[in-house]
């Protein structure tokens, strides 16, 4: 499973043994890159998340989300639910991988009753008023190969030697012109990504602020998504992490969108 656990992210889980660089050779951009994506291997992934959107004036709400993701036959399928606050507790976001093709999205807001479909061209939207869009949840699936990769230099981030790699997508359609990675040389995470838009201005900002080990796995646990211009952010820590639990396919349907029922 290539996945991220809710973009941590997305951002967002493989296997613990990343494809590691040889002593005397410097890997390639695309090996980098998915030895960073495919870091964790988990048949599921199961959360419970707590978000904290902060204000450019400093205030801030909290939002409490579950999360569950599995792979299916044409590719990962993830469902978020909220949980709190009553105002949004009951919307739950659908979304199924598509290979080839733009992923199928949609979503039940308890005040309309009804199930609604996200068309490709709302994906550069707020996703229920946070700092991510509904491409950036999305693209916790996004392949290597849909990217062109650049090994732009290595340098200290944080206290770690990173690899600095610049992607461009191939697809001029896409939200982001380029995106920029500070890789941990030693255990592949991605500890920030920096997006930028058709104008080559920086938009967004993505770090993960913490991590540890969760059933073997060193996994993401605290990550920060921060808009430039808006001078937002959005925190999402994760309170329940857990690996390879029994998830019912009946859960990635739109029924249980609509009925909280699988």
């Amino acid at each position: 499973m290539k996945k991220y656990v809710f973009v941590p992210f997305l951002m967002l889980a493989s296997m613990l043994t990343a494809l590691g660089a040889q002593e005397n050779a410097l890997p390639g951009a695309l090996e980098i890159i998915r030895s960073s994506r495919n870091r964790i291997k988990a048949d599921t992934i199961s959360t419970r998340s707590r978000m904290t959107i902060t204000a450019k004036n400093g205030n801030s709400s909290e939002r409490v989300i579950d999360q569950y993701s599995k792979d299916g036959p044409r590719g990962g399928r993830t469902v978020i639910v909220f949980q709190a606050p009553d105002n949004v507790k009951g919307t739950r976001f659908l979304t199924l991988e598509n290979p080839g093709g733009a992923d199928d999205r949609w979503i039940y807001l308890p005040s309309l009753g009804k199930v609604r479909r996200i068309a490709a061209s709302e994906g550069t939207g707020s996703f229920m008023g946070t700092d991510l869009s509904y491409d950036d949840i999305s693209s916790a699936n996004r392949s290597a190969d849909v990217d062109t990769h650049t090994l732009l230099r290595e340098e200290a981030f944080n206290g770690k030697t990173c690899f600095v790699i610049e992607s461009k997508p191939k697809d001029n359609s896409y939200q982001y012109s380029r995106m920029v990675s500070w890789i941990d040389k030693a255990d592949r995470i991605a500890y920030k990504l920096e997006l930028y838009d058709r104008r080559n201005t920086l938009v967004k900002v993505l770090e993960i602020l913490e991590v540890k080990d969760v059933q073997g796995r060193l996994s993401p646990i605290v990550t920060r998504m921060s808009t430039v211009a808006a001078g937002t952010s959005t925190t999402i820590t994760s309170e329940i992490l857990k690996y390879d639990d029994r998830i019912p396919d009946g859960v990635f349907t739109t029924s249980y969108l609509e009925t909280g029922r699988y």
